[in-house]
């Protein structure tokens, strides 16, 4: 499934409000401790591509909230050289540990100023917080919701917009506006 990011970027600011989940990028297959695994090549790559296409829609987020494994603060760290100062950071062991609960957790913990939020997490947890806090009706007419349902691939981010802060959102609340591979930000 293709994706226009120029459409997305148009899109979007129909909503004052947006999250992005995010797949941290590909990692080595083995380490010490999973917690441990690396970026690959491919995988630094990858981030810095979506932090590319997400700068050029216009999407530097104003806060990025990471997971303590490795591999997603690498992952964060190759998309804040496109980035720069902008976004506040903030790193969350509980979010590999803890999964939904912190995810949860994170987005209830947003201020209000607080427009656009950057989530570099794992799966099945992006997914799922993507279905959670998705509007299945909305997600359907453009089928992304059975794509939720698949799962993400690494770098793979999907963004939710709503007019209600994020820490007012419920289930339900956001419409799921893309779902973008790295490969759709070549």
């Amino acid at each position: 499934m293709s994706v226009n990011l120029t459409k997305i970027g148009k899109e979007i600011h129909h909503y004052e409000y947006i999250l992005i989940l995010m797949r941290h990028a590909k990692t080595e297959k083995n380490a010490e401790s999973d917690s441990d695994r690396e970026l690959t090549d491919k995988g630094r790559k990858q981030a810095k591509r979506v932090a590319k296409a997400l700068d050029g829609i216009n999407l530097v987020p104003d806060v990025m909230e990471i997971s303590g494994a490795k591999r997603a603060r690498q992952t964060a760290e190759r998309m804040l050289k496109v980035f720069g100062d902008k976004p506040d950071v903030s790193y969350h062991k509980k979010l590999y540990t803890d999964g939904m609960d912190e995810l949860a957790h994170i987005i209830q913990s947003q201020k209000k100023k607080h427009k656009i939020v950057l989530i570099v997490g794992h799966e099945p947890v992006m997914s799922e917080g993507a279905q959670w806090w998705s509007s299945r009706e909305n997600s359907d007419k453009n089928g992304l919701y059975d794509v939720l349902q698949l799962g993400l691939s690494p770098a793979t981010f999907v963004i939710l917009g709503s007019n209600k802060p994020l820490n007012q959102w419920d289930l339900h609340e956001a419409e799921v506006l893309a779902v973008v591979s790295p490969k759709d930000c070549e």
